[in-house]
């Protein structure tokens, strides 16, 4: 992917993330591209984590992606650190170029790196086109998911 960078996200980066979170049918529905406070809060709660990392990939000067990886340690399937993947985005000028392979294989062996035992994601029901993405890289539609709007 030659001149590709992938790094941690910094406070610049933010209107760049938040415009790709909002570039697509349900991230219209839920992001404020027009009012970045919120985002630049959460943006330092993430910074003060370190089992946070939000993550951009930056092509020349532009960001084309970004994705968030939780570490997350547990007690559960015998004291096993898992890992959450959220908010994937690809550009739309990148889409199909295989930067998402990248950023989900960045996001793997930095799993495997802080000593997790099992990466899992969610994606919403209507998002088909990432489901057959994530099962080409070998995840598995095991569970079934809830929310609970607050």
């Amino acid at each position: 992917m030659g001149d590709l960078e992938i790094r941690p996200a910094t406070t610049d980066d933010v209107p760049a993330i938040v415009a790709m979170l909002a570039d697509d049918p349900l991230g219209t529905q839920r992001e404020s591209p027009n009012d970045l406070a919120p985002y630049l809060t959460a943006m330092e709660r993430l910074r003060a984590d370190p089992n946070q990392h939000l993550v951009v990939a930056v092509r020349g000067e532009r960001v084309v992606g970004t994705l968030q990886l939780t570490i997350v340690p547990g007690l559960s399937r015998r004291g096993a650190t898992r890992s959450v993947v959220e908010g994937v985005r690809i550009h739309a000028d990148e889409r199909g170029s295989g930067l998402g392979s990248l950023m989900m294989e960045w996001a793997i062996d930095t799993s495997r790196r802080e000593g997790c035992h099992l990466v899992q994601l969610t994606s919403d029901n209507t998002r088909t086109d990432a489901h057959r993405f994530y099962e080409r890289l070998g995840f598995t539609a095991s569970h079934v998911g809830f929310k609970l709007t607050l």
